[in-house]
């Protein structure tokens, strides 16, 4: 067999596998819904350009025989021949998102700028669909899939969004760098971009960033592995180029006109490292990131995208980033005409000095210096060819930037071609595979948050007859969210599957919106719900917010459903004949005590925004043929949160009047807390092995015990504390794993999966310690009244380390708790000790 042909089947053998897992977390029979025809209408009208194939750089006559198409050679060395051979205006004219290339050296124009944050998106100029390639799977948004706690999913998610983007890509439809993931901590529940987050804790967010960014750029081997260069990381093959992004302490948009554009985030140094860094950290030192976006707003007065400490020092210096570092659009600009960082126009700019830490630069040298080496915008190609000019920027500097660009293309073929991927076309776009995966992902992101009297499943041969009321019950594009496809622009998911139609499959359902639209303004059309409502053998309410209360650019000034929403819900509950079930579409939390507390409301699910196949995700939960396993996120809260502190408060801990922010730091009364989901069934977690543990920890070789413990304050100001209270981490070796083993049981009826969540708490009376957080999780499908074993290592200094007031890492020595599960769990010690 030809090499390429077993390249070809090992990829189909290896995708048809990862489903098959997938499938067995699932107790649902996947069946195939009709598409409705919102997913196609219109497509006659978009061009049809032909489906031409993109024949890589070193393909060209122009380029070839040329050294940078000499694959013999290192791709360092080829980037730097390239750069070489360009002129200063033809340098500039690279350093945006809209590369101009260079005809004469056989360079074509390359746009930067594409979008998969939960499938290929017609956001962003890279991307474009037509007749010929006319949708892309849009799996739910990234909130869903995260309360799966499910890192196969995520990485098998990435893997076909990589897919589907490499097919777009040899059809001229795509380009090879995409900039996503989103990964900022959901700090503040009135984000209006929580729906692209992992959700509240760090650990989650790096680890979901990292397995996203595998799934995404790994190229894997006929023996199943990824593929490494023996040349070293930098020249790792790529199958995409992912970013993550936006760094860093950006999570506030639009709030009471305070702006994204111009916010100076004040944060304490101990949540710099804790919360707001740590999962970028995760995600180039574990996922392998290739590119890395800095943000609009400052952190303590410096723009992110100027400050070396956060770039050059470190995600260039200790986190060793493999690719490029990008501004968000038209982040340079916004540095001098919003922040009017240097109060100057930018011809004045160049000529004035940038202090950043001990060494004065001049502004664009202080850009290079700081390795930030694309411009998603024209700033750079406007204004750094007049810097060179006037002697204030050194070209050097610029062909760095330029190199690493033309490095990270090389490793994804965009020079020499990858074969391994030539096959790829239409067919491996909107697979029948890929659209059951998108459903199989919100099914296992949806979460159960009420079940009295057993209420559901629903039972499909007794309901006959079913009401399908509220502003979302037959909700379609408000199901993707935001960063999937811009109706103004032209393309679609594969199909959309409505609540409607996808209850349509189990039941005669009558449907009545109640109200026009999410904003929901008057009580018009509850009267005809209500109607509905009494007729039928059980009613599901669809409600919630969309993108027109929460998304980019808009933050939300309260946690409350909008309008008459909440009358429609409790009318609606008063007179409806059969039992009531509430699904809650929105991303961050919103208070729905009132339903939560009535009587009439027998269940509550929370769907998020469930992408093109919600609505069979949704049925299936609600008539049993998936019982759900999701978890929350994050933290819902109670509508007066927010009336106790403002967004732009940045602390993580309790200040003041202020109260703590998310599970690791608030101690107050919430509507459901994060890790929060029920079952159809009950589970047991026994501790096999060990009932305790102790964790010898080891100085480095250069330390002594003594000389290397580090003071922990206690918030009761004790006196007597161990001999060596903590180490700083940096001064261990780190090598050790706690390692223990649970049995979890499933006592209950009915087949179903588990998101086991493992916590850690430190010793006791820390001053300014979390409550807990998250050290490990994951998901398992185990049958009625069977058993299953799950092992979990974790690393000593990561899993029970702190970050103490003045931002040191530190391990605390003593004895730490390992909870396992929120409720119903085990809890075992875990004890530290230095030598």
């Amino acid at each position: 067999m030809a090499q390429s042909s077993i390249i070809i089947l090992c990829i189909s053998v290896a995708a048809a596998f990862t489903v098959f897992l997938l499938l067995l977390l699932s107790t649902t029979d996947h069946r195939s819904h009709t598409t409705t025809n919102v997913a196609r209408r219109g497509l006659e009208n978009l061009p049809h350009a032909p489906a031409k194939r993109f024949s890589h750089v070193c393909g060209s006559d122009k380029a070839a025989g040329l050294a940078f198409c000499d694959r013999s050679l290192p791709y360092d060395v080829r980037a730097e021949d390239l750069v070489a051979r360009m002129t200063l205006e033809e340098k500039t004219q690279q350093l945006g998102d809209n590369a101009r290339g260079v005809t004469r050296l056989g360079l074509p124009p390359y746009e930067w700028w594409s979008e998969a944050l939960h499938g290929v998106s017609n956001v962003g100029p890279g991307v474009f669909f037509d007749g010929v390639v006319p949708s892309a799977t849009s799996f739910p948004t990234v909130i869903v899939t995260a309360a799966s706690f499910n890192a196969t999913l995520w990485k098998a998610i990435g893997q076909a969004v990589s897919t589907e983007a490499r097919a777009m890509y040899n059809l001229g439809r795509a380009g090879l760098t995409f900039w996503s993931p989103t990964m900022n901590v959901a700090r503040d529940p009135r984000w209006g971009r929580t729906m692209e987050t992992p959700g509240e804790d760090p650990f989650v967010v790096g680890t979901y960033a990292a397995t996203y960014v595998r799934g995404l750029q790994d190229v894997i081997s006929e023996c199943g592995e990824v593929e490494k260069s023996g040349k070293g990381s930098d020249s790792r093959p790529l199958k995409v180029a992912a970013c993550c992004k936006h760094y860093a302490a950006y999570d506030m948009d639009h709030w009471h006109g305070k702006s994204r554009y111009r916010f100076d985030a004040r944060v304490r140094e101990q949540d710099m490292v804790e919360t707001f860094v740590r999962p970028f950290e995760m995600c180039v030192k574990d996922g392998d990131v290739s590119s890395v976006m800095c943000s609009y707003n400052r952190v303590n007065g410096i723009p992110t995208c100027a400050d070396p400490k956060l770039l050059n020092e470190t995600i260039r210096g200790r986190w060793k980033l493999n690719g490029y570092i990008v501004s968000d659009c038209d982040a340079v600009k916004n540095i001098v005409e919003h922040h009017k960082y240097l109060n100057d126009t930018p011809e004045d700019a160049i000529a004035q000095t940038l202090k950043a830490g001990l060494l004065d630069r001049l502004f664009f040298t202080a850009f290079f210096y700081f390795s930030l080496n694309l411009d998603c915008g024209n700033y750079f190609p406007k204004y750094v060819g007049q810097a060179v000019h006037q002697g204030k920027v050194g070209a050097n500097l610029i062909d760095a930037s330029l190199k690493s660009l033309y490095v990270v293309l090389m490793r994804l073929g965009y020079f020499d071609g990858s074969p391994e991927y030539s096959h790829l076309g239409k067919q491996h776009i909107c697979t029948p595979e890929n659209t059951q995966l998108a459903a199989e992902a919100a099914r296992q992101g949806i979460v159960l948050l009420r079940n009295d009297q057993h209420t559901l499943p629903l039972a499909a041969g007794k309901t006959k007859t079913l009401a399908v009321v509220g502003p979302h019950a037959n909700a379609t594009l408000a199901m993707i969210g935001n960063y999937a496809f811009d109706p103004n622009r032209p393309g679609f998911p594969c199909r959309y599957v409505s609540p409607v139609s996808g209850l349509s499959s189990y039941a005669k359902v009558r449907y009545s919106p109640g109200c026009a639209g999410v904003r929901c303004p008057d009580k018009t059309m509850i009267a005809h719900a209500r109607k509905t409502a009494r007729a039928t053998d059980a009613t599901v309410i669809v409600a919630g917010i969309d993108v027109s209360v929460e998304t980019e650019g808009l933050d939300r000034n309260d946690l409350l459903l909008p309008g008459y929403q909440t009358e429609l819900i409790s009318q609606i509950a008063r007179v409806s004949k059969g039992p009531v079930i509430l699904v809650i579409m929105c991303a961050g939390g919103v208070d729905v005590s009132f339903a939560k507390n009535d009587p009439n409301i027998k269940a509550i699910l929370w769907a998020g925004y469930p992408g093109e196949g919600g609505g069979t995700a949704i049925a299936d939960v609600i008539f049993g043929r998936y019982n759900p396993g999701g978890r929350l996120p994050l933290t819902w809260y109670p509508a007066n949160y927010v009336e106790k502190l403002p967004m732009t408060s940045m602390p993580l801990r309790p200040t003041g009047r202020f109260p703590g922010r998310t599970y690791k730091f608030y101690d107050g009364p919430s509507v459901y807390p994060f890790g929060f989901g029920l079952s159809y069934t009950s589970f047991l977690y026994n501790l096999t092995k060990p009932k305790n543990s102790i964790i010898d920890m080891k100085m480095k070789k250069n330390r002594v015990a003594a000389a290397g413990c580090h003071d922990v304050t206690y918030a009761d100001g004790r006196s007597q504390k161990p001999r060596c209270p903590g180490a700083l981490v940096k001064n261990l070796e780190c090598k050790e794993k706690l390692k223990f083993e649970v049995a979890v049981k499933n006592v209950g009826d009915r087949d179903g999966s588990e998101a086991v969540l493992v916590y850690s708490r430190p010793p006791e009376g820390i001053a300014g310690a979390h409550s807990k957080q998250v050290i490990g999780f994951r998901r398992v499908f185990v049958r009625a009244g069977g058993s299953k074993k799950v092992k979990f290592a974790v690393n000593g200094c990561d899993g029970l380390g702190i970050v103490d007031e003045a931002a040191y890492k530190v391990l605390p020595s003593g004895t730490h708790t390992i909870v396992v599960g929120d409720s119903g769990g085990v809890t075992f010690p875990a004890q530290v000790a230095f030598h």
